[in-house]
């Protein structure tokens, strides 16, 4: 067998008495789109967070390809070639777009000041080389997205927001990337309008790894292989979209009755 991409093992977090991730025992395979569903409380952001640094996990261990990534910080996870994206935006909305997406790049920029200051060539080159690279990511989107690189955030709509921070999610190449709710606050059509444009990206530039966490069903039916549903931290089912909506403890979960 394969090594997984990303694996948990009982991986435990708690805040004082609440437990958020109980022994979850979670894997992802490479390549894959993972739908991970849970009502509200359920551990799903959580566990994003455990993954990628911002919370050190109470026990357990985190593995990316075979490595423990368990207590690394966010900057080494990132390093490690995970990225995600967040429910609510987290855009500078008075920089422009090319600002924005350009963060995300840090792991490759130089930022010491005898570069900046002396080098001033090489600093040239790094940053026409920037600017390339965000033109072309964000006319993987459409060319009108490349158009708005040089606008402030604040003047996007909020599908086009939401194409930006993806953005600077994918613009460090990343293998595994976490998608935290990506369709929050839009549309039915802005929905099915953004998920396709990921898989039409993913398609152009290189199949990484996707988690989703998302409560528009359509969403997971449409574009995830395999969904895992947690509930009080704890993984209740796993299996192919039509599994889950069909097992009788994720319809307790979700619907707080018995299924008939």
């Amino acid at each position: 067998m394969t090594t997984p991409l990303l694996e948990a093992r009982a991986l435990t977090m708690r805040f004082g008495g609440v437990t958020a991730l109980d022994a979850l025992d979670l894997v992802v395979h490479e390549h894959e789109i993972l739908g991970l569903l849970g009502p509200n409380g359920s551990g799903k952001t959580t566990f994003f967070n455990v993954v990628t640094g911002v919370y050190a996990a109470s026990m357990g261990q985190v593995l990316l390809d075979g490595a423990e990534i368990t207590r690394c910080s966010p900057q080494a996870v990132y390093r490690a070639g995970v990225t995600r994206t967040f429910q609510r935006s987290r855009l500078s909305l008075p920089l422009t777009v090319f600002d924005n997406v350009a963060i995300g790049q840090t792991q490759h920029l130089n930022p010491g000041l005898v570069f900046n200051l002396l080098q001033r060539d090489a600093l040239r080159r790094q940053f026409e080389h920037t600017v390339e690279q965000v033109r072309t990511l964000l006319q993987a989107f459409s060319t009108s997205m490349a158009a708005k690189m040089w606008q402030p955030a604040g003047s996007l709509s909020m599908i086009d927001r939401r194409r930006v921070e993806i953005c600077r999610a994918l613009i460090s190449i990343p293998r595994l990337v976490l998608l935290d709710e990506p369709s929050a606050g839009m549309t039915h059509d802005e929905t099915r309008e953004l998920m396709d444009d990921i898989l039409m990206v993913r398609e152009r530039l290189s199949p990484f790894t996707i988690v989703i966490i998302e409560h528009e069903m359509g969403v997971i039916q449409r574009v995830t292989q395999r969904c895992v549903v947690l509930n009080y931290g704890k993984k209740i089912a796993e299996g192919s979209y039509e599994e889950i909506t069909h097992n009788a403890e994720v319809q307790v979960a979700y619907l707080g009755q018995e299924a008939a």
